[in-house]
């Protein structure tokens, strides 16, 4: 690689001067992490975050009323430059919708399985540096703060109960359990703190390190009381969300309003599209077999098979390293400081993958994260290549990383906080479809897992919005449940029991989010053929990426009128 194809991934235009919008968005991102100093850690901003957000009715007061501040200044300020109107555009349609759902109430029912308070909390200590005495120092205040962080949280949901706004009793119980893992002794704290021996620490740091833990375990243990001996007898039985709720869900995730039930009808077609695409991949694998048979034929190859997590880790990071080499300057440009990717073996055991960005610095780089349960031993390779372009390049990490690296011409803001799970995700998911096309997954087996992935994503879909608009079943008679619900999903996806039943509960408590993944694709595709359209001959895909990608995370409204703005304007 030519040090020209290395560092043109941001075009290094001339640094940007900055703007008042620009200076207001600075002044956002400060605040939030004030407000929540969790942020700072995620983003990786100065300074020694070692405190959380205020959880309770008050500290979500506090919030709402920064969030009203900043939105009247920014619509009172005008627009200097093409970046100021992404930027003024974004943050007002993210603010306005935040207090929608301040309005609507969610914030007092804000527990699920996956992504609420009770994972949050302590998910942020992942991202936190561990290398050095100072490090694990702030790690023990961090510790020491989780009560105080866990008692708002139930004051919250305290403050839920005594208005009638609260969680499905199937939720309750999902955190319920979480949280009893998590408080156990020899549990997440005490593994965690382990981690610090080989510092050599002090004794003073190795007491204050084991008495956050057992702090921090003990609140997550009034944490479970709190929710089996209050919420759970007051948690409603009722799963869907009603339309108006969803509606609100769906515009966060996506940062796009779509007609919902032009998309569900969609989403049964694409289905229905999927599956028959996996047939015609398992009768190249095997002559005449069907879907299932020829998973039973891939998953009985001992050449796609990997035993133990270090061998999983390691392929990972094999397989990640060398699409970043294949794609640098061909099909995209990746500065050099992007080329860093740890694939990662995550500490708790919940069976999701997930990615966290760089820092702002570059300091701690991307990262994928694996979450294995600790039943699992054994992993399919066929499966599993595309979930490592959709979590690294081209996906998240190649997204992510891009709008980090872009600092001459973006804020802070838009580097590190903006953007939507459509955005994200369809992204992602538009990377997967992207490296079948380039030749990547030109394996039968292969394409196979990656239309596995793309199947499951269409089937929430349907099922999501089944679910939460209380739909007629596609079968049978009467709406969506639960039962019928699970049943559709183990039909349409190939992981085991346990899975399936985490990602149906993870639809019902986090309505919108899952359909934001095929529906970003959708829009992201859309966008492409609209560009491509427009441009003709002219067109060149790399070109596009470049465009899109330098935008930052957004949403898709947001995305459509920033890459669409020439053709309008011509």
């Amino acid at each position: 690689m030519s040090e020209t194809n290395t560092s043109s991934a941001a075009a290094h235009h001339a640094p940007r001067a900055a703007t008042p919008i620009d200076a207001i968005a600075e002044e956002w991102v400060e605040k939030l992490v004030d407000l929540n100093p969790a942020i700072g850690t995620y983003i990786g901003s100065p300074g020694e975050h070692s405190g959380y957000a205020d959880y309770s009715p008050e500290g979500h007061a506090n919030m709402v009323a920064a969030t009203r501040d900043v939105l009247a200044r920014l619509e009172a300020t005008p627009i200097v430059d093409d970046v100021d109107v992404v930027t003024k555009t974004e943050m007002v349609s993210t603010l306005k919708l935040d207090l929608d759902s301040d309005a609507a109430q969610l914030w007092k029912r804000d527990l699920n399985n996956l992504a609420s308070p009770a994972q949050d909390i302590r998910g942020v200590l992942d991202l936190m540096p561990t290398a050095t005495e100072a490090d694990w120092s702030v790690i023990a205040e961090r510790l020491h703060n989780i009560p105080e962080a866990i008692n708002g949280y139930i004051a919250t949901l305290r403050h839920g109960i005594e208005g009638s706004v609260v969680p499905a009793q199937r939720q309750v119980a999902e955190v319920i359990a979480q949280a009893r893992q998590i408080a156990a002794p020899g549990g997440f704290f005490d593994s965690f703190i382990a981690q610090a021996a080989g510092v050599g620490g002090s004794s003073t740091l190795d007491s204050a390190l084991s008495e956050g833990a057992a702090a921090a375990a003990s609140s997550y243990q009034k944490l479970e009381h709190f929710l089996a001996e209050e919420l759970a007898p007051n948690a409603t039985s009722q799963d869907a969300f009603g339309r108006d709720l969803y509606a609100l869900q769906s515009q966060s995730f996506l940062g796009a309003k779509i007609d919902l039930d032009e998309t569900y009808e969609w989403g049964i077609e694409e289905l229905a599209r999927m599956t028959a695409e996996q047939q015609e991949i398992a009768h190249e694998i095997k002559p005449g077999a069907s879907i299932a048979e020829a998973i039973e034929l891939l998953d009985a190859d001992p050449s796609r098979t990997l035993h133990g997590t270090d061998a999983l880790q390691q392929w990972m990071q094999k397989l990640s390293d060398e699409a970043i080499e294949a794609l640098a300057g061909t099909h995209f440009d990746i500065a050099e400081p992007m080329r860093a990717l740890e694939c990662m073996i995550a500490p708790t055991h919940d069976g999701i993958i997930y990615y966290t960005g760089p820092s702002d610095d570059f300091s701690r780089p991307g990262r994928m994260w694996w979450s294995v349960p600790e039943s699992v031993t054994e992993f399919t390779t066929w499966r599993e290549a595309t979930t490592v372009y959709h979590e690294g390049v081209p996906g998240h990490h190649l997204q992510i990383a891009q709008a980090v690296y872009n600092r001459d011409q973006l804020n802070t803001y838009r580097r590190q906080l903006a953007g939507s799970s459509g955005h994200a995700e369809g992204w992602a998911l538009y990377a997967e479809r992207l490296m079948s096309d380039l030749g990547f997954l030109d394996d039968p087996a292969n394409r196979l897992g990656m239309l596995d992935g793309q199947r499951m994503r269409a089937a929430r879909v349907v099922l999501d919005i089944g679910v939460h608009l209380g739909k007629p079943k596609l079968t049978g008679s009467g709406v969506w449940d639960w039962d019928y619900a699970l049943d559709f999903m183990t039909n349409n996806v190939t992981l085991d029991p346990a899975n399936v039943r985490f990602e149906v509960n993870r639809y019902f408590g986090w309505p919108g989010q899952a359909p934001s993944y095929k529906v970003g694709q959708r829009i992201w595709e859309q966008l492409r053929d609209e560009c491509q359209a427009n441009e003709g001959a002219d067109f060149d895909l790399k070109e596009f990426h470049r465009r899109a990608l330098n935008v930052g995370g957004v949403g898709l409204d947001t995305l459509r009128a920033a890459l669409l703005a020439p053709y309008s304007a011509s």
